[in-house]
Order: structure tokens, then C-alpha cells, then sequence
């Protein structure tokens, strides 16, 4: 690892937790953690609303990705985000409303999820989630993504044109991603000041 690459590598929340002494006891921490994070997502997407004018329920599910990804980092919150996906195809109804599998309009947001979560995670890894700004720069990043894997599938799925896909998939979802945003901004960063604070 070079110089440079090691200033951009930063802690994540997740570090600051005592792996203990020994490889097994650190990669025992390590599967804690890979699955609390796929636990809060699957409870977070029991929070869901069916929205009558689209087929994509309206779910904290993916602030809980976005929180994930930015708490544990790229490599843990891909293992947890593609565990809850995997599973949840194989049959586990954890998926927003209880759902599970694959056939249904709003999976590619699923999909997403896991990409969103590297994606929060490697920016948090370089230091995004300690600032206001930074973590609404990661949230909407995290965003855009589960939105690109989203709304193609939404588009093939139902057989509609790309605005007819946004109009379902994305603008009904934009005041809810703001408040998110808002939310992680606040709860991050304050983390951040509290760890600072006690190991002053």
C-alpha cells in the first residue's frame, strides 16, 4: 500500500470495535458485524408503506443500506448487503412487506443495494461520513446507485419507457431521500464527534 493510498484509507465505525487478540477471534467480530448490518436492513425494510400510484413500496430499507455501507465499509457491507439479497432470493421474506425472491417490479433496487453499500462504504473509508457534507455527497451517491440498478428493471419488468419509469421508480421517492439524507447527516458526523470526544 503506498502512502498516498493509506491517507485515503480511513476508519470506519466499524474499526473502532475491539477485535481482540487472534485471527479466528477477529474474523468472529468480522461475521458479527457483516451480520447486524444485514439484520438492520431486514428490519428497517419491515418499515414499508405500498404506495397506490407505483409498484415500489415506499421502505427505510435503503437508508439502512446507506447507514450500513457508511458503518462498516466497502468490503463488510458488501458481504452483508449480498447476504440479505441472497438469502432473500432463496426464500427468506425479509424483503420490503415480507417479500422475498426475485419477481417483482422493485428487485433491481435490491440489486442496487449491494452496490450502494460498497459505494457509501469506500467513500466513508475516505472520510465522507465525518462532515455534514460529505454525508449527504455519500447518501446521494448511495442513491444514484440503487437508482440505476432500480429503474431498468422497473422499466423491463413492466414494460414501460424510461419516463414513465422514473416517474413510478424515482420522483415519488425524492422528498423521502432528502429527509434521509438529512437524518444520516446528522447521525454520522455526531458519531464521529462523540468517538473524538472520548478518545481525547
Amino acid at each position: 500500500m503506498t502512502t498516498s493510498t493509506a491517507a485515503l484509507r480511513r476508519p470506519v465505525l466499524a474499526d473502532l470495535v475491539p477485535a481482540g487478540a487472534g485471527r479466528a477471534r477477529g474474523a468472529a467480530v468480522t461475521a458479527a458485524l457483516v451480520l447486524a448490518g444485514t439484520a438492520l436492513v431486514a428490519v428497517l425494510s419491515q418499515v414499508a408503506v405500498p404506495l397506490p400510484f407505483t409498484p415500489v413500496p415506499l421502505s427505510l430499507g435503503t437508508f439502512g443500506v446507506l447507514v450500513v455501507g457508511a458503518a462498516l465499509g466497502p468490503a463488510r457491507a458488501t458481504a452483508s448487503l449480498g447476504l440479505y439479497l441472497l438469502a432473500g432470493v432463496a426464500g427468506v421474506g425479509w424483503f420490503a412487506g415480507g417479500a422475498s425472491g426475485w419477481q417483482f417490479a422493485s428487485f433491481g433496487y435490491l440489486l442496487g443495494y449491494v452496490v450502494a453499500a460498497a459505494v457509501v462504504g469506500a467513500l466513508a473509508r475516505r472520510g465522507a461520513d465525518r462532515s455534514v457534507w460529505g454525508t449527504i455527497g455519500a447518501m446521494l451517491a448511495g442513491n444514484v446507485t440503487v437508482y440505476a440498478f432500480g429503474v431498468p428493471w422497473l422499466t423491463a419488468y413492466l414494460g414501460v419507457d424510461l419516463p414513465t419509469a422514473l416517474g413510478l421508480g424515482v420522483v415519488p421517492f425524492l422528498l423521502g431521500d432528502t429527509v434521509k439524507a438529512i437524518v444520516a447527516a446528522v447521525l454520522l458526523p455526531s458519531a464521529w464527534a462523540l468517538v473524538r470526544r472520548a478518545q481525547r
